[in-house]
Formats: structure tokens, sequence, C-alpha cells
């Protein structure tokens, strides 16, 4: 049986029943003696100080039951920017990307430690609704998945539910524009979604979880099963809408991470098969001069 896992004084503990209901949290006790801070890519000045940050994640471990995924993940998100998660399949991106909005919530027997922030308020507690954490931080996911309904009900749908009372028609033709699927669609509104094309598909996605109003928007590997046109398409979108959401992407196309992305963060599972964080900073010098030989191994192939 795995060692009881240590624990930062200070941090917020939270645990998924087998129902998947998040437990009140717990004070924890002492850190990792191991070193495992990430090097940071400094700026021309010689310092990496993000002058605006949107999400902020602190100390953040997980375990699924005994076996822990994440240990220790520090890093602050910049507004109105990309940043990439890379790394070899393992090494916990997608795990970090769902704590973020509480996703991982969902799954049984799931225990997290740490706290993640948006505009400095406490994501993780016991008066947070995760809910509400969900609406204002939105999720596209590795696979189009597209409800069973028409065009205009996808993206309608969560905002209806969450009470919205204005213009419905106005908020779907805006959370299409945005998304770049308008002129396809307008004039197909009632047909269904699951018969646009896989990029088409992605995109109302991406306008379902606009339409929202979310701030931040994470997205899980969008592109990994589209055509080169389409996720070209896709990556066009990200960047236009970095000018009014905070955008975090895993990928494992790091040539996607280096097109679209301001800052990348590199994770690794070692010997212990526990995602650490390696090396964060700007996308540029992560990518042309990374301080850490491991993060320079995965950017030139040797291994991953």
């Amino acid at each position: 049986m795995a060692e009881e896992p240590s624990r930062e004084q200070g941090a917020v503990v939270t645990e998924a029943a087998p129902t998947g209901q998040p437990r009140p949290p717990q004070s924890a006790a002492a850190a990792p003696t191991r070193d495992l801070r990430p090097q940071l890519a400094m700026n021309d000045d010689g310092d990496d100080e993000i002058a605006d940050v949107a999400v902020k994640i602190e100390n953040v471990g997980l375990w699924y039951g005994a076996k822990k995924a994440i240990d220790g993940v520090s890093l602050d998100i910049p507004r109105n920017q990309i940043t990439a998660l890379i790394g070899p399949s393992g090494c916990g991106k997608s795990t970090l990307l769902r704590c973020i909005n509480r996703m991982n919530e969902l799954i049984p027997n799931v225990r997290i430690e740490g706290q993640v922030s948006l505009d400095g308020q406490p994501l993780y507690g016991p008066d947070v609704d995760p809910v509400q954490v969900r609406r204002i931080i939105g999720m596209v996911f590795q696979k189009p998945n597209p409800f069973p309904k028409s065009i205009y009900e996808n993206v309608a749908f969560g905002a209806r539910i969450n009470g919205h009372r204005g213009d419905m028609d106005e908020l779907v033709r805006k959370s299409l524009e945005q998304a770049a699927l308008w002129d396809e669609v307008k004039d197909k509104l009632n047909q269904s979604g699951l018969a646009l094309s896989g990029g088409q598909q992605q995109r109302l996605c991406i306008a379902r979880a606009l339409a929202v109003q979310p701030e931040v928007v994470l997205m899980d590997e969008p592109c990994s099963a589209l055509d080169p046109i389409a996720t070209q398409r896709i990556e066009d979108l990200m960047q236009e809408l970095a000018a009014d959401y905070t955008i975090v992407i895993v990928t494992h196309n790091m040539q996607q991470a280096a097109r679209v992305s301001n800052r990348t963060a590199y994770m690794l599972a070692q010997q212990d098969l526990v995602g650490h964080l390696v090396e964060y900073g700007r996308t540029e010098q992560i990518f042309t001069s990374p301080q850490d030989p491991r993060t320079e191994d995965y950017i030139t192939g040797r291994f991953g």
C-alpha cells in the first residue's frame, strides 16, 4: 500500500467520495523533501514576473485512490494569453488541466491538495460551488462531443440552464461568430450538430463553451482528432479568442505549442511515475534555450 502522501502546511485538501462529491477541505502537513521546483525561463530583463495573473496554481497534487498522479505543481497563468502544457503521455497534463475547473472531482476516490485561484479567489473550499467554477472556466475536450440536438440548441443549451434571460438568438449568433462557424451554419441552425464535419463539430463545442460567457477556456488536445486544415482553423481561432479569454491548452504537438502559445509548461513523470512540472516560461525561450536538459531532450525528440 502506498505511503500516506506528505501535505504542506496551509494547503487545501479536497477528497472526492465514491459518489464523486468533494468532502470538506482538511489542513495539510509537511512538504516533500525532494527539490522539484521548476526552472523558469527568464525574460530579457532577467525576471519572469507575470504582470496580470488570471489563474494561480499553488502546490497542487492529486491522487487517484492510492496512486499519486501529480505532485507539487505551481505556476501562474497570464490573462488573455495562451498557455500550453506539453510533455509525454502519462505526465499529468490533462489531470492538471482538469484541476483548474475541478472536473477531477467527478471521478470517484480522487483526492486533491493545494489551491487554484481565479483572480485571487480560491476555487477549492467548503463554500465554493464546483458547478459555478465550471461555468466560469469552460472546457473543450479532445474529441468533439456535440449533443444530439440542433446546432442552435447545442449553443443555447448551457446558457439556458444557467438562466440566461437576454436575446437567445443574438447569443447563439455571437457565440458561433466567435467560434468562426456562423457563416458556415447560419442557414441550417435547425439541423443536427452531429451532421457537421469533425472540425465544425469542434468549433461548435467551442461556441457552446463560449455561450455561457466564461473567463477561462481549457482545451484538452482539441486538434488531436482533426485533419491539418481543421487544425489550422482551430489554432487561428484560439489566437483570436485570446483577446477576450484566458486559454490553457494541452497538446502533444510541440509544433502547435510553438505556433499558438505565449507560455509553455513542460511536465514529466519520472521514475516514480508521478507528474512534475519541470520548466515553465515564455514559449520562445522554452523552445530555443530551455534551462533544464530534460526539457531540451524532449523538445529535440531524444525521447517522448
